[in-house]
């Protein structure tokens, strides 16, 4: 690192924030709207509003709210009120820019202790920084550029998914023949399309899982194998593990074709009811349910769009203990609408592919750019390379505008 930084205790960059006399927001008093933003620990920037002047921070801004459970810091330059528990607030002294401050404290290796406070912790971190106010200004802008440009991709991506779920269900509810609609256990739909269980075109097994104390079903394998972890509504083309032909003989496991949905059917927090095909002849474990066709009635990718659609009602249908879980018969009796013209099918699949790649486009651009900002966030915030090294051309709002006209 240059001469040229100093380096100091996070306590001994900070003054004073004064908050007497302010009350703070109670969690259930959030409103949906108001004239301030409520700021609280939480993971999203505004919590809430409130129009309680009395609540409202008079300390000159912009200040950093720390969340002492979360680790969450928040840069704020605009008039707040606080929520009811674990914050701080933050004022680096006047050396130190506060925005080049609020960079510097993310890029603080803050281990996680549960629900316990941190900011103790926190205070006793070192920090470094340039002596030169400018040039903290202009790292500063430099995380805020890309900052900036992470959160448009992540802003267009969450658009994107909310067309294609609108997309989903104008289609799969009126079709593209504006016929008549009719009503079916799952709700309308096109008065033409047929209603039948998934089992009554489609043979639905699961996979199994050899033993994992005999190293000869696993060491040196090549069979792909997949896990519900890689279901995630995605086309399988390589897994992380891999079984060997005597794992495959010495299991319930079962070669499946490429082409095959598999269907999560348990798994941790949201993996229950997702769906993937698979891309390349595989395996898969116990826990997923393999659907292959046994006549051309419904086009698979048809089928993959509309169980997508129905990822809801299908997570409602688990049952059993502290973990609920799917099983065969109810994956092969969730009932399947559909267009007996494979031509309607084809066209629903062809506008569902298209926004589903724009969806794969930007979250590759997103990840690109989580990447990039995490990138420079250390190695700007350490001297290991200077603003004067970068060229960040490709963040420009012109840039962006014009990657999104010819994407």
């Amino acid at each position: 690192m240059s001469q040229l930084w100093d380096t100091a205790s996070v306590a001994d960059c900070l003054v004073p924030v004064s908050t007497a006399g302010r009350t703070k927001i109670q969690t259930r008093d959030y409103k949906p709207a108001g004239r301030f933003p409520v700021i609280d620990q939480g993971q999203e920037q505004i919590a809430g509003w409130t129009d309680d002047e009395s609540a409202v921070i008079d300390s000159p801004l912009p200040l950093i709210v720390f969340g002492d459970h979360t680790r969450a810091f928040k840069f704020v330059d605009r008039p707040f009120a606080r929520g009811a528990d674990g914050t701080q607030l933050l004022r680096p002294k006047a050396s130190i820019d506060p925005l080049f401050f609020f960079y510097a404290c993310r890029a603080i290796d803050l281990p996680a202790r549960g629900y316990n406070r941190h900011f103790t912790v926190l205070k006793e971190k070192e920090l470094s920084y340039p002596v030169n106010a400018n040039e903290q200004q202009s790292v500063a802008g430099v995380l805020h550029k890309a900052e900036l440009a992470l959160q448009q991709q992540t802003t267009l991506l969450g658009n994107l998914q909310e067309l294609k779920r609108a997309a989903m269900r104008e289609l799969f509810t009126r079709g593209l023949r504006g016929e008549a609609q009719k009503e079916t256990e799952i709700g309308l739909v096109p008065e033409s399309w047929e209603l039948a269980p998934i089992g009554a075109h489609h043979a639905v097994v699961s996979g199994g899982t050899p033993s994992r104390g005999n190293p000869a079903f696993w060491s040196g394998g090549t069979i792909p194998w997949a896990k519900t972890t890689e279901v995630d509504y995605c086309v399988i083309t390589e897994t992380e593990e891999h079984i060997t032909p005597l794992g495959l003989e010495s299991s319930a496991a079962k070669m499946l074709p490429a082409g095959t949905l598999l269907m999560a059917m348990y798994g941790q927090g949201i993996t229950r009811g997702k769906v993937a095909i698979l891309g390349i002849e595989a395996t898969c474990n116990q826990a997923c349910a393999a659907i292959t066709p046994k006549d051309d009635a419904v086009l698979p990718r048809y089928l993959y769009h509309f169980l997508t659609w129905r990822y809801e009602a299908i997570r409602s249908l688990a049952h059993g203990g502290q973990q609920q879980n799917l099983n065969l018969e109810i994956v092969r009796d969730l009932p399947v609408v559909y267009p007996q013209s494979k031509d309607e099918q084809d066209e629903i699949v062809t506008i569902l592919d298209a926004i589903d790649r724009k969806i794969d486009l930007h979250r590759a651009k997103r990840e690109v750019l989580e990447e990039l900002f995490e990138s420079l966030l250390r190695k700007l915030m350490t001297g290991e390379i200077a603003v004067s090294d970068l060229d960040l051309s490709a963040l420009s709002p012109a840039s962006t505008q014009h990657e999104e006209a010819t994407a």
